[in-house]
């Protein structure tokens, strides 16, 4: 029996390589910010620094995980 959703599979290549991306670009995104939040400001508030280290921290989680679950995991199981 087939498990497939409306007759049209997913390209699992496609997407893991724009989840390793967007993980990069998450990253990239909150390195930037924190580097250049303390460059251009005195002090960076403590809620901006939260949220470019959640940034940073999301995406090396995102980057990393997407490409096993999209690259290795999901085109195994179906």
């Amino acid at each position: 029996m087939s498990h497939r959703t409306g007759g049209r599979s997913l390209d699992y290549a496609r997407l893991a390589k724009l989840g390793f991306l967007f993980g990069v670009g998450l990253f990239a995104v909150g390195a930037i910010g924190e580097i250049g939040g303390h460059a251009f400001l005195s002090t960076v508030p403590s809620t901006l620094e939260t949220v470019f280290f959640g940034m940073e921290t999301l995406g090396v989680v995102v980057g990393l995980v997407t490409p096993i679950v999209f690259g290795a995991v999901l085109p195994l199981i179906e």
